[in-house]
């Protein structure tokens, strides 16, 4: 299940209607690479597959480009077209390719290449998909009535428990820093006037079938985005409002499978080659529609999903991942999901008003016993701005997350010559479950003027 928020996943779906799925029915594969050999690329020229951004953020933490960094071989790619199959995505870090097939059986003659080492199902399309229903925007006046909170307006509450205002108060509102949102859509985000002022750099659609408008899809990217871009004075206010932001499509609102992962990391490496210094992933998985991919209790160790091996690198790159904890803490399964098992990444569980855990809040720790979540934060209930302009109340660790990772933004805008490692550490340290972390607050919540006051 994806932990998105606590609403059903395919929010705005017109009941009833429905449509083809795009492009027919098919089959998409996972083929891994052998190697690399072949590439067009190699690593005495890195300018020439990352940008300056992504590079000068490597020196300043002095980590190296890797053979990870690398293109998929052109050679490989180029044999697999001949062959007449359709390549529609593929990771560098994982070095795995995807193909598309109207044939099922087509895995054989993929696993026969010399250049494969395995191949796996990861997607079977529906026969149809029930047709979205688009939000229009609607007016909303409404003001925050304490005048005590000022320009943060009804956001006031989420932020100050963290002691965000602190560091806003000190001139630290994410400026410099560039945060990328994996997510599922970003409804109406580039019309809602609170967002107008948000410093969208770049867009991508890395769900396939690709929809080159990801304004169009469903608004739970726009609630998240909201919480850390909105800026409407004395009605709501983002706590990164002046970070650049990257709005990223990797998850299909319809349906789960393993392709999710897949279309994550390829979010993940196109936010990283843009020169991301954050990503905020409202995302998790543990159960698929296909039951004989679900994860089981034991998978939950930062290495057996694809999306989590992926998460577990980014430190490596010089970037802070912070992830929602997973919202099945009422269900059946009840812990965390996938990426949010993955080591050196901040996932973040949901308080509620009272200061308590919300009973939603996924639980820990990871399989091999590492403390999850990291850190909590507001999410039962938070205010943002829906994917029809008005704000409303919402609840998940989809929006705990968002409110945690624009803080990071501003507290290593602060301390930019700390690594991500070092940064995420801050942070913990800072929480106040630090001395007795268990499975269910994790290290706590954080104090970002404490995380400042420690580094200086």
């Amino acid at each position: 299940m994806m932990c998105m928020a606590i609403a059903a996943k395919a929010q705005r779906i017109e009941k009833g209607a429905r449509m083809a799925f795009p492009g027919g029915k098919a089959f998409i594969f996972r083929v891994q690479l052998c190697d690399k050999r072949g590439s067009a690329y190699t690593l005495d020229h890195p300018e020439r597959f990352l940008s300056a951004k992504a590079l000068n953020r490597r020196a300043r933490q002095h980590l190296r480009v890797d053979s990870t960094d690398l293109p998929l071989s052109a050679t490989y790619l180029g044999k697999l077209r001949s062959c007449g199959f359709q390549v529609v995505g593929g990771s560098k870090w994982n070095n795995t390719v995807l193909v598309r097939s109207g044939d099922s059986a087509v895995a054989a003659r993929l696993a026969s290449l010399e250049f494969v080492r395995g191949v796996k199902k990861v997607y079977t399309t529906p026969d149809s998909v029930n047709r979205p229903q688009p939000l229009e925007l609607q007016p909303d006046t409404t003001r925050n009535s304490n005048p005590k909170d000022g320009a943060y307006g009804q956001s006031c509450w989420q932020i100050s428990q963290l002691q965000g205002q602190a560091l806003h108060e000190r001139g630290f509102r994410g400026k410099g820093m560039t945060i990328a949102i994996l997510d599922g859509g970003f409804m109406n985000a580039d019309k809602i006037p609170a967002l107008n002022r948000a410093h969208v750099i770049a867009t991508r659609d890395c769900a396939w079938p690709y929809n080159q408008n990801i304004y169009s899809l469903i608004d739970h990217g726009t609630m998240v985005l909201s919480c850390m871009a909105a800026q409407d004075s004395g009605r709501i206010l983002g706590d990164a409002p002046e970070a650049s932001y990257v709005l990223i499509r990797t998850e299909i609102a319809q349906g789960e499978s393993l392709l999710e992962e897949d279309n994550w990391a390829m979010g993940a490496e196109y936010a990283d080659s843009i020169g991301a210094d954050l990503i905020n992933s409202s995302l998790g998985y543990n159960q698929y529609d296909d039951k004989t991919t679900s994860y089981r209790y034991r998978d939950l160790n930062g290495r057996t999903a694809l999306i989590s091996r992926t998460a577990s690198m980014l430190a490596g790159k010089g970037i802070v991942l912070v992830n929602s904890a997973g919202n099945s803490g009422m269900g059946e399964w009840k812990k965390i999901g996938v990426p949010a098992d993955a080591p050196d990444i901040l996932t973040v569980g949901a308080l509620g008003t009272d200061g308590k855990n919300a009973p939603f809040s996924s639980i820990g720790p990871s399989a091999d016993g590492r403390v999850k979540p990291d850190v909590m934060a507001p999410g039962f209930p938070v205010k943002v701005i829906s994917g029809n302009g008005v704000v409303k109340e919402a609840n998940g660790t989809s929006f705990a997350s968002p409110i945690t990772c624009g803080l990071v933004a501003c507290l290593w805008q602060a301390l930019p010559g700390k690594t991500a490692l070092e940064i995420m550490d801050l942070v913990r340290r800072s929480a106040d479950n630090f001395s007795t972390p268990d499975n269910i607050f994790g290290y706590g919540k954080p104090d970002f003027a404490k995380a400042l006051k420690l580094a200086e």
